[in-house]
């Protein structure tokens, strides 16, 4: 598997090796010690699966608070959506930026959303099945969010096809300005290239 560096310190795509041949493909999706290898030390409790029927369906953001708080490792089996994610960790250098990123069963792309983001996405395809796994089980008085369209996040959703579908519960989360992060005032760790344990925080940090 390959780990590539966002521009987002913990955030990582991934890309793991099919192996083809005329019967189709085979695929480790998850194998713990390669993500060990690659720096990236998860171990997931908790598999989710949510199918969309309709391109234009929006989901998020959300996270779990602290002591709840989940990493996840976000694919789709089917279809094809527009992964978002926010940083929330107040210590981080791109506290409040946004990271979008088309994930699909074409492209065959991973996303590790370390703990202290808030995620969603949009369907670009009916019938989009997104599946990911989660290092902490759901807790229903954890769950949080933040609203899609806040405008001081601005964040980059598109017009074709554009948000039609959405939950009540996900037109009433509250906007970042009014969001007092739980989340500790610590910098995220760089990922350790070696396999080993995580690398000193760089002193620019």
């Amino acid at each position: 598997m390959e780990a590539i560096d966002t521009e987002i310190p913990g955030l990582e795509l991934v890309r793991v090796r099919y192996f083809e041949d005329e019967r189709g493909h085979f695929v480790e999706m998850f194998k713990r010690s390669s993500f060990r290898d690659a720096g990236l030390p998860h171990d997931f409790v908790q598999d989710n699966v949510s199918l969309s029927r309709r391109a234009g369906t929006l989901r998020g953001m959300h996270w779990q608070a602290p002591p709840f708080a989940q990493a996840k490792l976000v694919r789709v089996a089917s279809g094809a959506v527009l992964d978002m994610v926010i940083d929330l960790r107040r210590g981080s250098p791109t506290w409040g930026r946004h990271f979008a990123v088309e994930l699909s069963a074409a492209n065959r792309l991973q996303l590790l959303v370390p703990r202290g983001f808030a995620h969603g996405f949009l369907t670009l395809e009916p019938n989009s099945e997104v599946v990911y796994k989660c290092d902490a089980e759901f807790h229903a008085a954890a769950e949080r969010g933040l609203h899609w369209a806040d405008p001081d996040l601005a964040l980059p959703w598109p017009t074709d096809p554009e948000v039609s579908v959405v939950s009540d519960k996900d037109r009433a989360w509250p906007r970042l300005r009014d969001l007092d992060s739980p989340f500790a005032d610590a910098p995220p760790e760089p990922r350790d290239r070696s396999g080993g344990r995580p690398a000193a925080v760089a002193a620019s940090y």
